[in-house]
């Protein structure tokens, strides 16, 4: 098991928080210059730097590479980074869980590849 993340805020450094706190291997890549919404991505978190500083390329790696990915939102429809990230899942044929805090808990969405 590995768990791969962009480094950005929230859910992504708290999985890779995680990751190193129990011995999990971890990766993934970030944006050229290790480029974040709040400032560069620590070094202690073992990214590679994709050649351009877009998040968009980041983001469609990290999925590519991935055997599935998880996707954490607010609201119970997706909108910008996450939505683009859903429709790489999709044109990659990975699988993908969505879960919301706006649905029930237990509830989810589940795409799996076509």
């Amino acid at each position: 098991m590995e768990i791969i993340s962009g480094g950005q805020t929230g859910a992504d450094r708290a999985a890779l928080d995680w990751a190193i706190k129990h011995g999990i291997p971890h990766g993934g890549w970030c944006p050229k210059g290790r480029r974040s919404e709040d400032g560069p991505i620590d070094a202690k978190y073992q990214l590679q730097e994709t050649p351009s500083n877009n998040y968009a390329q980041r983001t469609e790696w990290n999925v590519k590479d991935s055997d599935g990915t998880v996707i954490f939102s607010v609201r119970k429809r997706l909108s910008g980074n996450s939505s683009e990230t859903l429709e790489f899942a999709i044109k990659h044929r990975k699988p993908y869980l969505h879960t919301s805090s706006a649905e029930s808990v237990g509830c989810f969405r589940l795409g799996e590849p076509a």
